[in-house]
């Protein structure tokens, strides 16, 4: 991962979905200041996250909405 994400990394905001709970059980996301997304394992948080595009990202929540991911 180069320089800038990790600093971007490094102060982001994670969200998690309140459906979670305080169980830890769950998929953080973090806008990060240029627009990309961050995704991250909130049981190891410790672990590099995933970082998207604004238009990947975009693409994906499109595709959730519409239940395309429902298994």
């Amino acid at each position: 991962m180069d320089e800038i994400t990790t600093k971007l990394l490094e102060t982001a905001e994670w969200r998690k979905a309140t459906r979670s709970g305080d169980s830890g059980d769950c998929i953080e996301a973090a806008p990060l200041s240029d627009g990309r997304v961050g995704l991250r394992d909130s049981e190891h948080p410790e672990k590099s996250p995933y970082v998207f595009s604004p238009s990947v990202w975009e693409a994906f929540i499109d595709g959730a909405k519409k239940g395309e991911f429902d298994f």
